[in-house]
């Protein structure tokens, strides 16, 4: 097979050929069966497949399999730096990008920056791989908690970046909000925070939006949906939005699906309790201090708060802060409305009539 880089590239580049080191290290195995049960338990060729699948393949038991591949992976670790080729080469580059990356990096981002692109599914599982073998280095593999992610050995052992991760996430859970890793650092005394945001992005109960990290659960850094996203834009945006415009961002953001129409944000924003029409096609966040109701009920709720007759370019102005509406609008609701009465020229209070 033809590698992606060769060897006179991997060197200019401080990169490696993926493909050719892992048939080189496989090409150390002296059993055919055993080569098929590495291959395929690793996805090095293609997907990966389960210990049931590849005994039946082979005409053995699966534990067999299990028994098998941990004999073959334990040997090659123990005796890497001796007998497999390219472990040194694979861990001085490797470990100069984790450096830089802070230590540590999920798989999938670590491939990207080795082949300097896109990486797929086995480029990541033969990265992997080529991790899991080297002394130097300290593989994490995937469950619920963790992404599938490689360290700095002389940092971290599995137990210890694992530690870490939990005192990473019980800051944020203490912050109770999103925020830079650099306050996240600063809250745990941590003097880098590179290495913070290393850590933080091989878990699973974390995720970052926008220059800020938070719990996977909070929408304000994993948005799963379009009230979600809307919700995000509104408050990145600081102020109140027409749905035009909260249209116009999410097509221009970061998030994974935002191809959404106008009409369902449209949809989405009259739903949402989140959300208060403030003006015509115009919302706000309810959180702001905003609060459903008509203009009407606005002039009604500026009035009662008073207790007293106000001028009318008094109401006006207390109106315009809750309400992006023209002037005009509000002056037609006190003239036409039987809950407003005129006590003097321009001075309004509240009727008695309901």
């Amino acid at each position: 097979m033809e590698s992606r880089k060769t060897m006179a590239e991997a060197t200019e580049t401080k990169t490696i050929p993926v493909e050719k080191f892992v048939e080189d290290i496989l090409a150390t195995i002296d059993r055919e069966r055993e080569r098929e049960i590495i291959s395929r338990r690793y996805g090095l060729y293609d997907r990966k497949e389960t210990l049931e699948q590849i005994g039946e393949l082979l005409g053995i038991t699966r534990e067999r399999v299990r028994q098998l591949e941990k004999a073959v992976i334990t040997k090659m670790r123990t005796n890497a730096a001796k007998e497999l080729p390219h472990i040194t080469e694979i861990e001085e580059i490797v470990g100069a990008m984790l450096t830089e990356m802070g230590g540590a990096s999920k798989i999938k981002t670590l491939a990207e920056k080795i082949l300097d692109g896109d990486a797929t599914k086995i480029d990541q599982s033969r990265v992997s791989f080529l991790v899991r073998l080297s002394p130097a280095l300290t593989h994490v593999d995937e469950n619920d908690h963790f992404h599938n992610s490689g360290a700095l050995a002389s940092e971290y052992s599995e137990k210890t970046i694992k530690d870490q991760v939990k005192h990473v996430i019980d800051a944020i859970k203490k912050i109770a909000k999103p925020v830079s890793i650099e306050e996240i650092a600063g809250s745990m005394g941590h003097p880098d925070a590179n290495k913070v945001g290393a850590l933080a992005s091989i878990s699973k109960s974390l995720a970052t939006l926008n220059g800020r990290w938070g719990l996977i659960k909070w929408p304000m850094v994993n948005p799963k949906n379009i009230r979600d996203k809307i919700y995000v834009i509104l408050y990145e945006n600081g102020k109140h939005m027409h749905f035009d415009e909260i249209a116009k961002s999410i097509a221009g953001s970061d998030f994974k699906r935002k191809d959404v129409t106008t009409q369902a944000i449209h949809n989405e924003l009259i739903k949402d309790k989140r959300f208060i029409l403030v003006g015509r096609g115009i919302y706000a966040l309810k959180e702001w201090g905003f609060k459903q109701g008509t203009v009407a009920d606005v002039i009604t709720e500026v009035l009662a708060k008073a207790g007293e007759p106000l001028h009318r370019d008094e109401i006006v102005k207390l109106v315009l802060k809750r309400r992006f509406v023209k002037e005009t609008t509000i002056l037609l609701n006190l003239q036409g409305k039987k809950q407003f009465k005129r006590t003097a020229k321009a001075t309004y209070t509240l009727s008695e009539e309901k």
